[in-house]
């Protein structure tokens, strides 16, 4: 696959004027983001993701290292018509209605008077705001703003978006809307690269991630590399309390719950000898479904990991 992004060692100091000393937000990171893919890129709070996205943009210098964006340097002007950026807290002139803030960046982008309104219409309609659309933004949510924000980062038909946080403040069903879209702009061939906290909506969409924490890369891949199945969860009935300590000797987790023991088994070789204890013992198995551990289970594990070092 070809890259759409290329960092290799790249790295960002700051003077911390408290203490004088040097602070790295970005420590020698090495990524690469597939042409046509969903990148998620993620870490708490203070990990460097946004100071790597604004190093990316050209937006902030970095103090070593280097990256590529289509091949191009990321001081390479020619390229910018080409990205388009998303902050997680966008802000626009509140005195300005959702149109005319979308026609403002249309023009800024030189499109031509003929095509802006089609174009304004088109991306009002994407997001949401059709009804919204010729009321000031003073009047407008926050989900709203974020809305408006995602249609002026599409106003220049980008190739490669960066979007930080583009759910932040929308309600469960415009969250889904969003999800559809990004999955929509894939489609269309764009690339899509992801910073975000809302882990199930980056497990739903992405099609590999990243987790940065403390400026370093800690884990990169494809999600199925990243969460492999193996755990099996059984629940069985008429299991007595010498039958469940058998089970957890084999390191199953056991509980029970409405009269049911439930079990979770960490691989699939134990499966089958908690399964001829159950039955065994006169137990009934209603269920066995294999399980795959979540994209949440793996961020926290691997950020603790890393903070008991």
């Amino acid at each position: 696959m070809e890259s759409a992004i290329k960092i290799v060692g790249l790295t960002k100091e700051y003077l911390n004027k408290t203490t004088g000393k040097m602070v790295r937000a970005v420590d020698d990171l090495h990524l690469e983001v597939h042409q046509g893919e969903i990148f998620g890129f993620l870490g708490p709070n203070g990990a460097g993701k946004t100071t790597t996205i604004k190093m990316l943009l050209g937006l902030i210098f970095p103090t070593k290292g280097d990256a590529w964006i289509f091949g191009k340097p990321i001081g390479d002007v020619s390229i910018k018509k080409q990205l388009a950026y998303l902050p997680e807290s966008p802000y626009f002139y509140e005195y300005l209605s959702g149109r005319q803030v979308l026609d403002f960046y249309a023009r800024l982008f030189g499109i031509p008077a003929s095509e802006r309104k089609k174009k304004v219409d088109t991306l009002l309609d994407m997001v949401g705001l059709s009804r919204d659309g010729d009321k000031t933004l003073r009047n407008y949510s926050k989900g709203m703003l974020q809305r408006i924000g995602i249609a002026q980062a599409l106003i220049n038909d980008p190739i490669l978006l960066f979007l930080d946080e583009p759910t932040s403040g929308l309600d469960p069903m415009a969250r889904i809307e969003i999800r559809d879209l990004i999955i929509r702009l894939k489609q269309q061939g764009k690339t899509v690269f992801l910073s975000s906290h809302q882990l199930l909506e980056v497990e739903l969409i992405c099609d590999r991630v990243s987790i940065l924490n403390r400026g370093k890369l800690l884990k990169a891949g494809k999600l199925e590399d990243l969460l492999p199945s193996g755990r099996v969860e059984i629940v069985a009935e008429n299991v007595d309390d010498g039958v469940v300590e058998k089970i957890r000797a084999l390191g199953g987790q056991v509980q029970r719950t409405n009269g049911r023991v439930v079990v979770q088994q960490p691989d699939d070789a134990s499966v089958s000898k908690v399964v001829d204890i159950i039955r065994g013992a006169n137990g009934v198995i209603r269920l066995l479904t294999p399980q795959r551990r979540t994209l949440e289970e793996l961020f926290v594990a691997t950020i603790e990991e890393v903070e008991k070092q």
